[in-house]
């Protein structure tokens, strides 16, 4: 998934594989292609040397990525793992899983050709951070914000061209981002920089933006006619396949069996934990006592009141109990969730540890939408009862994926560089815990 540039393609994934090569200068070299071919995931982790580009997903530009990943395989298996330190042993075998991973997403999952949803995510998560991230003047964030626009009606015309049969979930979560894609473009993109005073900037920004809406515009009525009429395909990779993506992204190695076993068993233990409990509260009906906790919860309207609370919470629980180090960083904003983006329940929006100077990070939260009938709107609230809320604060921000990104820049190893999951997941920048 090459991003789109005037110059010749980067040939060092085809240099000679040399046996004693470091892997610190592997690693590197790896992690310069995949910013160059994958720029909004580059931006999200704090290189921003491609943010005036947006990923190529054309079919071309794939074939290509995936014979750029098999040279990089080829080269990190001439580097001896026997001749490694023991640290850079377990890295060796994490930066092959890495490649392999891409790779099988890209040749057997193939996320790109039966699901919609990941090229409107390539856009809006990338006209995002150049509007949520303030590491670089506004103006220069408006430019690149226009030049990634420009680039929309090739990125809609790849998923056209690539996309022709998908599950219908897909589709219906696809239309959903794309709709949400849509609303970022015309509405959140020129509230984001209303403050710009630059009337040659802003007339640009309108034009292009005027662009890409129309082409969303057409390819969402292409989803809701054309596409829909094809919408037998299956979302289930099978038990190899499933297997084989959980060893590679996430390195487990228990078969499908052992680890339906191992989720049925923590059930019951929580079950059995949950009727305890529960049997002593409100008569001793769990049921009733689990009705009852759901009834309890924020307010259409004021969830975000409700979170910006439990973050304070949380944060003075840390440094008072002295649980972990809190290393010194701009205040968490708690926002509503922004309309591309509301497929999600929450998520953690956080800069990236390559960012040279701190920057705000965000916690995002689906209300309720305002439009909906009233049940409709108590009973997303519902999934939103107070300790359920709580797990969430926890589990995006104090002690979770927020602090955990404040860690992540103090490491050291490779300049502070990290492995995203692989490509079209979108799980590397901002994380999201799904309805």
């Amino acid at each position: 998934m090459r991003a789109h540039r005037p110059d010749p393609p980067s040939a060092r994934h085809d240099k000679a594989c040399i046996h004693s090569e470091p892997l610190p200068h592997f690693v590197d070299d790896y992690l310069a292609y995949l910013y160059e071919v994958l720029p909004s995931q580059a931006s999200l982790d704090g290189a921003h040397q491609y943010d005036d580009l947006l990923e190529d997903l054309n079919r071309a530009a794939i074939d290509g990525h995936v014979h750029a990943l098999a040279g990089f395989g080829r080269r990190l298996h001439q580097i001896d793992p026997a001749a490694l330190q023991r640290t850079e042993r377990v890295e060796h075998s994490i930066v092959a899983s890495n490649i392999e991973a891409r790779m099988f997403e890209l040749e057997v999952v193939r996320s790109w050709d039966r699901n919609p949803q990941i090229y409107a995510e390539a856009l809006g998560t990338s006209l995002a951070s150049q509007a949520l991230f303030a590491y670089a003047p506004e103006t220069e964030r408006a430019r690149r914000v226009v030049s990634k626009l420009r680039q929309a009606p090739r990125l809609v015309q790849a998923a056209r061209d690539n996309v022709k049969e998908c599950p219908g979930i897909f589709l219906k979560t696809g239309l959903e981002v794309w709709r949400g894609a849509l609303k970022f473009v015309e509405s959140d993109l020129p509230r984001a920089f209303s403050k710009l005073d630059d009337l040659h900037i802003l007339g640009e920004l309108a034009d292009a933006s005027t662009e890409a809406s129309q082409a969303i515009h057409a390819y969402i009525g292409h989803l809701e006619t054309d596409l829909s009429t094809r919408t037998k395909a299956s979302f289930r990779l099978g038990r190899e396949n499933f297997e084989r993506k959980l060893k590679l992204e996430e390195g487990i190695t228990l078969s499908a069996d052992r680890l339906l076993a191992i989720a049925l068993r923590e059930l019951r233990e929580v079950q059995d934990e949950f009727r305890s409990v529960a049997g002593r509260l409100n008569g001793g009906d769990p049921m009733r006592a689990w009705s009852e906790t759901k009834e309890q919860h924020p307010e259409p309207g004021h969830l975000v009141r409700a979170a910006q609370a439990q973050v304070a919470e949380l944060a003075e629980f840390l440094q008072r109990q002295s649980v972990v180090t809190m290393p010194e960083a701009e205040p968490v904003v708690v926002a509503p969730s922004p309309e591309f983006y509301r497929w999600a329940f929450a998520s953690m929006w956080t800069p990236g540890p390559f960012e040279s100077k701190p920057s705000r990070a965000y916690y995002y939260l689906t209300d309720a939408d305002p439009v909906w009938p009233p049940e409709r709107q108590q009973e997303h609230m519902r999934d939103f009862n107070f300790p359920t809320l709580w797990n969430i604060s926890i589990h995006e921000v104090y002690p979770g994926h927020f602090l955990h990104y404040q860690h992540l820049r103090q490491v050291e190893r490779y300049g502070n560089r990290h492995f995203s999951r692989p490509p079209l997941s979108l799980k590397a920048g901002p994380t999201t815990a799904s309805t």
